[in-house]
């Protein structure tokens, strides 16, 4: 499918870079905005200055809010929204979309009411995409891919063929796509990472130095692979891409929203002034919910995720959580 066009659904940050980095391979590409306002801007400026401001979108890219005319000018279609209203949006998408459809799901997190995993989510909405979606996922901080730097990512499904079509089509000069058959272990690394990204950052607003966010990130990534293995996901998966690639750069990166959201509140901000002067959705919030959810739900003990939840939604002092964190129970680093 070399010469085949890509929908993208969603025209944010990582939308917009994946719609301009496409267009310079020679691929036509549909970029979806569902809100017609805001659509029509796009078309008019030719830039999106609230998302990625600096990039002009070239004429050759159609832009739409008109989900039945990204379907059939496509043959593929990459859903790259925010976990809180992919469901609303892809129902929009159902009565165009068949099984022949290429259908993958950039989009990460857990959905904290009903525990599902994005591709989860795109399958109970378009049953003929059963056992087929692809998830894709890894390091991939936008405003670096937009400049060309190297970025690897990694493209699972239970459909190994079709994530070997997604991978070809994705691949290029700056951008390296890896298979994976466990698309569970590669959804869940990289939802999961961005609640320990918000605890990177907590670290680093109290200025905490390096010791502490070196063992603080070693022992999340302990956290996300026990919960993540109980759910079926594969432990090797969790030291790759989307799993520890992935929570080093939303740690580390001053580009990471996570990462930043954590930042003020190490400072002493509260999280709802923080997320009012956002203008991208944090995904580590919603998921820090989920995955004390699955922890209770899977009996896994996660107390890295367990104290960023009381620090959002119980305004926890995140001195009293440090505390809390150093002063328990001393254990073997790993069991036989």
């Amino acid at each position: 499918m070399e010469d085949s066009n890509v929908g993208i659904v969603g025209a944010g940050n990582w939308g917009t870079t994946l719609a301009l980095c496409l267009n310079k391979e020679g691929v036509k590409v549909v970029l979806f905005e569902p809100i017609e306002e805001r659509a029509g801007k796009l078309k008019n400026d030719r830039e999106n200055k609230d998302f990625l401001p600096g990039y002009r979108i070239p004429e050759d890219i159609v832009i739409t809010s008109d989900p039945e005319k990204l379907v059939i000018n496509s043959d593929f279609v990459f859903f790259v929204i925010p976990s809180n209203v992919l469901k609303e949006v892809v129902d929009s998408f159902t009565k165009y979309i068949d099984g022949d459809k290429i259908v993958a799901s950039f989009t990460k997190g857990v959905d904290p009411d009903r525990l599902l995993r994005m591709s989860e989510i795109i399958e109970k909405e378009i049953s003929s995409q059963k056992g087929k979606i692809v998830a894709v996922s890894g390091p991939s901080i936008a405003r670096e891919v937009i400049k060309g730097v190297p970025t690897s990512l990694v493209a699972a499904s239970n459909n190994m063929r079709r994530a070997e079509i997604v991978q070809n089509r994705l691949s290029s000069d700056i951008i390296r796509i890896y298979t994976s058959s466990d698309i569970v272990g590669v959804e869940l690394g990289g939802a999961f990472k961005n609640v320990y990204a918000i605890a990177s950052g907590i670290c680093d607003g109290m200025g905490l130095g390096m010791n502490a966010k070196a063992a603080l990130v070693t022992r999340s990534m302990a956290e996300l692979s026990r919960l993540g293995v109980k759910m079926g996901g594969q432990s090797e998966t969790f030291a790759g891409l989307s799993g520890f690639g992935d929570i080093i750069v939303t740690s580390f990166s001053s580009y990471s929203r996570n990462r930043t959201v954590g930042e003020e509140l190490g400072e002493g901000r509260k999280l709802d002034d923080i997320l009012s002067e956002m203008v991208e959705f944090v995904e580590g919030v919603r998921t820090t919910e989920s995955i004390c959810k699955l922890a209770d739900k899977y009996e896994v003990n996660m107390p890295v995720a367990r104290e960023v939840y009381s620090i959002l939604y119980k305004n926890k002092d995140p001195f009293d959580s440090i505390k809390d964190l150093m002063k328990r129970e001393l254990k073997r680093e790993r069991k036989k």
